[in-house]
């Protein structure tokens, strides 16, 4: 399990490694263009529903429990742009079929 930490403090939300990989991809892409947008999950232990508004002066840190190097899902990436390009902002959806990329 990986940690997206937000903010200082932090506030600090588990994904699965390869989830957040994805989702890192995502947010420092638009974060790189000065956009603001808020990130939703469900929190599974809890069955709470959780949105933060992400903005590029906010520390946002990635901390994985493995060393990256897994190949990325084109298709996820794209579909989880998608999503956080539109008024809802981002919501981590579950893995499409693969079309892949190398990890960079």
């Amino acid at each position: 399990m990986g940690t997206l930490i937000y903010g200082s403090p932090g506030v600090e939300v588990t994904f699965e490694d390869r989830a957040l990989a994805h989702l890192r991809v995502v947010l420092l892409a638009k974060l790189r263009r000065d956009e603001k947008f808020a990130l939703s999950w469900d929190d599974e232990e809890t069955g709470r529903a959780h949105t933060i508004w992400l903005h590029p002066a906010i520390p946002l840190q990635f901390v994985f429990s493995a060393p990256a190097g897994a190949t990325l899902n084109r298709r996820w990436i794209e579909v989880l742009t998608s999503v956080a390009n539109s008024g809802t902002g981002l919501r981590l959806l579950p893995e499409p079929s693969a079309e892949s990329v190398p990890a960079s």
